[in-house]
């Protein structure tokens, strides 16, 4: 089959941005095909987490979505303090989903990778040596695109997923939620702001430009999602729940939606991909979902990658499967059961609720948990038996020689060797690896030598400090996780 380019991405969320620019920057070729064809005003997801900030650093661009948003260092519905997290972003970050989308639009953009919008994937169909993808272009007329792989990043209603034929099992978590952005003539002193008394359940959170973002939910008045639904529907179930409005006015939108609980069982079908909502859709409760959707990026891009460039085998796709379906599976339980326990409470039952949770979140361990599980850093992938206890875990953004960063270093989506102070690797491993492999001295006594995934994550550790025996297990673990050196051809 003759190619168009190496990958197809449906889709120009924050998933397919990530991963569009993450393969261009590898070398690797790709389209990105969008439905929409201008910047949306219009959006639900508003929280960037710590683990997302992470990666987002790992690519340069963090402190430019920083500077759009406002950080908030405690989870304020649950009072879970985010300050302490081992994290260079001790905080969520409230600002608008189209903010990342055109912070990830630019860099896929600087990379060279090909947008076309207003165009729309109607068909997809797949064989042993390739991908087609049958597009609809802005002017009416049709035409196939062909590529080694595609990745379906087209949302909960994904076009992709569907001409496969995948199921997308589960069921509703909350019908009749109504959002709205709005201007507000007295706004709350300590935002965001959360109430619910058992019926009804509102939020306020303020987008840092003078919008605020409203959600509300009404038990006693569900409707389908087509019902129309007003500011003052809106107003009354804040003066409700939180006991004013605020002085709500000038709504840019309104909107009703429900929110399902689903997730297809193969992230993977062939040179298929799904990642983001197209794969899995969660309750909003605890804001999981984009940053959900770009971590699935952030897997997938570089195992894509090193399979392209030839370093490594197609087995190594099946990874991902591996390692983001259990993540998607304990996001779905997790907001579940965080909104349920906001939105199922009866009113009499609230207070004791609420204290009970703060009681709990008065022992630091409990505590602790429940901010590295919110900020998304406690996610950790499978290892093999007898692997290191590092091994699968989140790399920490430790500092190295030379006054640099980890994830200053992890900016050139390569592999990363960090050896201790005083150690060191043969010039010729370094040659032979050095296309692939970034290799480092840490700045602190660490005492063990880790190999560093591009996404972040732990790929090999030894706490060996023998020369030889450090050496050739540092050997095999590259060529293992690397593919093979320059020297095998």
């Amino acid at each position: 089959m003759d190619f168009d380019t190496q990958v197809v991405i449906v889709g120009a969320g924050p998933a397919g941005l990530l991963l569009a620019g993450d393969l261009a920057e590898s070398g690797v070729s790709c389209i990105v095909v969008e439905r929409r064809v201008r910047d949306s005003e219009l959006t639900r997801a508003f929280s960037v987490n710590a683990r997302t900030l992470e990666q987002l650093d790992a690519r340069g661009v963090a402190d430019d979505l920083i500077a759009t948003g406002l950080r908030n260092p405690v989870l304020q519905f649950l009072q879970i303090d985010l300050s302490r997290l081992p994290t260079r972003f001790p905080h969520v970050l409230v600002t608008p989903q189209y903010n990342t989308e055109r912070v990830l639009r630019a860099r896929a953009r600087s990379h060279g990778v090909e947008l076309r919008e207003g165009c729309e994937v109607t068909d997809v169909r797949q064989g042993p040596d390739g991908v087609e993808a049958q597009v609809r272009n802005a002017d009416g007329t049709s035409r196939t695109l062909r590529a080694a792989y595609l990745v379906g990043a087209d949302g909960r209603n994904s076009t992709v997923r569907r001409s496969l034929g995948l199921p997308f099992p589960g069921r509703a978590a909350v019908r009749s939620m109504m959002l709205a952005d709005v201007r507000l003539a007295e706004p709350p002193r300590k935002p965001p702001t959360v109430g619910a008394v058992g019926d009804a359940f509102a939020i306020i959170v303020p987008f840092g430009d003078g919008w605020f973002r409203i959600m509300a939910w009404n038990r006693r008045h569900q409707m389908p999602d087509s019902a129309s639904v007003d500011l003052d529907e809106i107003k009354a179930i804040a003066r409700r729940a939180l006991g004013q409005d605020f002085g709500m006015h000038d709504p840019r939108w309104i909107s009703r939606f429900h929110s399902d609980e689903r997730q297809c069982p193969r992230y993977r079908d062939g040179r298929v991909f799904l990642v983001g909502d197209a794969a899995h859709v969660h309750s909003p409760a605890g804001g999981m979902g984009m940053n959900t959707s770009i971590q699935d990026s952030a897997n997938l891009g570089w195992k894509l990658a090193a399979v392209l460039r030839g370093r490594a085998p197609d087995a190594l796709l099946d990874t991902y499967q591996a390692e983001r379906h259990p993540v998607g599976r304990r996001v779905i339980r997790r907001s579940g059961a965080l909104l349920r326990g906001v939105l199922t409470t009866p009113q009499a039952l609230c207070g004791l609720r609420d204290f009970a949770a703060r009681t709990v979140l008065h022992f630091p361990p409990i505590a602790e948990r429940l901010a590295r599980a919110m900020a998304g850093i406690d996610i950790a992938y499978p290892a093999a038996v007898g692997a290191h206890p590092l091994t699968g875990k989140r790399a920490p953004d430790i500092a190295l020689a030379g006054e640099r960063r980890l994830y200053e270093v992890l900016r050139g989506r390569r592999f990363v060797l960090i050896t201790p102070t005083g150690g060191s690797v043969p010039a010729s491993m370094a040659d032979d690896w050095g296309g692939e492999v970034e290799f480092v001295t840490s700045a602190g006594a660490t005492g063990k030598t880790v190999l560093v995934r591009p996404d972040a994550y732990i790929a090999w550790a030894t706490s060996d400090q023998s020369s030889e025996g450090r050496n050739n297990k540092i050997r095999e673990a590259l060529a293992r996780n690397c593919g093979p050196a320059a020297t095998d051809g």
